[in-house]
């Protein structure tokens, strides 16, 4: 059984707000009674994606001194950027090109992938990357079951917010899923919202944000509830492949 903690949209941008907000969620995380098997961040990591934005995040996360009580894994949102980010959370040099990694944990595959488009609020799986997950996915053993994970949802959530920055093309994606059986779901962040849907017959589990959480278009005009407290989710990968997610607050 393979327990996923999972944050997202810190936009750590040098605020004692941010900051205090990450720090809650992440004292909760580091204070559990029984630790998770990883902690999974799906993107806007940073809000401005600059260096001291991810020098902080790294020592929040435990990444620059390797004492996370567990792995953390990552991956991009429209807010990073992709050379600081390789050079302060992961340790590479710098580079322009998609950041993927794959981490085999307990018998699952979790596929960090990047959907971000450099400059740009919309999402795209592009060639480089839609590549690396057939591959990756290819190369698994027999019975391992795969999350991917990336920052923009493939599905609309009825929000003009998040819905006007979409991911593109998401046909691609769906003809890949129609390909491998063995991705059990996605997992995705971008709408600061808890949300959970479908798309090409897999389960979508959106993350909350960790900065602020989205009003619904029912729940008032202003989108952005900052008062809301820190949100997170738990997913449970059981060993008859089923997936069990849980939502939480940090007040």
């Amino acid at each position: 059984m393979l327990v996923l903690a999972h944050i997202s949209d810190l936009h750590l941008d040098g605020s004692a707000r941010a900051t205090e907000r990450a720090r809650r969620v992440r004292d909760h995380l580091w204070g559990l009674p029984v630790p998770p098997d990883a902690l999974l961040v799906t993107g806007d990591i940073a809000d401005h994606g600059t260096e001291p934005e991810y020098a902080e995040a790294a020592a929040l996360l435990g990444l620059r001194d390797g004492d996370a009580p567990f792995p953390v894994l990552t991956c991009p949102g429209n807010h990073d950027s992709r050379g600081p980010y390789r050079e302060a959370l992961l340790g590479l040099p710098s580079a322009d090109g998609p950041v993927n990694e794959v981490r085999v944990l307990d018998g699952a595959a979790v596929l960090m992938c990047d959907s971000s488009v450099p400059g740009e609020d919309e999402g795209a799986l592009d060639d480089a990357t839609l590549t690396w997950i057939e591959t990756t996915l290819d190369g698994l053993d027999a019975g391992v079951g795969a999350l991917l994970a990336f920052h923009h949802p493939p599905v609309p959530l009825h929000h003009p917010l998040p819905d006007a920055y979409p991911l593109r093309e998401p046909e691609r994606l769906a003809g890949l899923l129609g390909r491998h059986p063995e991705v059990v779901a996605l997992i995705t962040g971008h709408a600061h919202t808890p949300a959970a849907t479908t798309f090409a017959g897999r389960p979508v589990l959106v993350g909350p944000g960790v900065t602020w959480t989205l009003r619904l278009p029912w729940e008032g005009e202003q989108p952005a509830d900052r008062d809301a407290p820190v949100g997170l989710a738990f997913h449970v990968l059981d060993d008859e492949g089923r997936l069990t997610s849980h939502f939480r607050v940090v007040t």
